[in-house]
């Protein structure tokens, strides 16, 4: 590995764990101005307290939320988008250039694919592109490969994630995110299916503080590298508690029980 991309790498991922925890915050793009990305410097002081390794944001928004003071957290610079109003909201576009990572002081970069969109040949397209551009610079590149489409029945099932993760593998990422099968046992079988490290998407906000700790720590036992939570994390009433739970048991091994009790009581 050349040594720009693992320096890149270890500001986030934990260099004694290996492990991660990715606050996404592109949601503003896609849906707007949502309650917890309201005040976005806010925002990323709750969770650099709470101990995330890294936001990942659109190119915009790294200017208005460095925030020079406080701990420390790594930037994944994000380069695809589209929005809720589109006819094709799956269909992400380019709209960032590794370049502009490289001018922020970014330590990656994410790209977004929907296998099964229609247009999934041009998201892959650009895929492969940053993936190259990436690599010559040493930038790491975060792959999201959702299943989204007309003839995906169950974009969770087991066989449809195997097949994102080992996607991202393949055209050159060196982390890939995917949605959570729902089981141990299911999301193991993504695990070994793919040699780069696997994160997994918060998906919907869920009903309660047991439910995000349980499919964090079942992942975990999985062997995921790590979480991606955007809005479980910054629209909960204290985010910075609920990320030293999930870092309790990312990085510490405590169970639900004990995280919940220790951060969140």
């Amino acid at each position: 590995m050349q040594l720009g991309k693992q320096v890149r790498l270890e500001r986030i991922f934990d260099r004694n764990t290996k492990k991660t925890i990715i606050v996404p915050m592109d949601h503003g793009v896609t849906v707007g101005p949502i309650p917890g990305m309201i005040d976005l410097r806010g925002a990323v002081d709750k969770v650099a307290e709470g101990g995330a390794n890294a936001v990942l944001m659109h190119k915009g928004l790294p200017r208005r939320t460095h925030r020079g003071h406080g701990r420390d957290i790594g930037l994944i610079l994000h380069l695809s988008a589209s929005t809720s109003l589109s006819p094709f909201s799956n269909t992400k576009t380019l709209v960032a250039t590794v370049e502009d990572g490289l001018r922020l002081g970014a330590d990656a970069v994410s790209v977004h694919v929907n296998v099964g969109d229609e247009n999934e040949r041009a998201m892959l397209r650009d895929f492969g592109e940053v993936s190259t551009r990436a690599n010559e610079w040493g930038m790491p590149v975060l792959a999201m490969v959702y299943a989204r489409g007309p003839r995906i029945a169950d974009e969770n099932h087991v066989d449809v994630v195997k097949h994102c993760a080992r996607l991202g593998e393949e055209l050159g990422a060196d982390v890939v995110k995917v949605a959570y099968t729902g089981s141990p046992e299911t999301f193991r079988q993504v695990v070994d299916g793919c040699c780069i490290p696997v994160v997994i998407a918060g998906g919907p906000k869920m009903e309660n503080d047991a439910q995000i700790l349980q499919m964090a720590f079942d992942a975990m036992q999985a062997g995921a590298a790590g979480l991606s939570l955007g809005r479980n994390v910054f629209q909960h009433e204290n985010p910075t508690a609920l990320l030293r739970a999930l870092h309790g048991i990312v990085n510490d091994g405590l169970n639900t029980t004990t995280a919940m009790n220790q951060y969140l009581s």
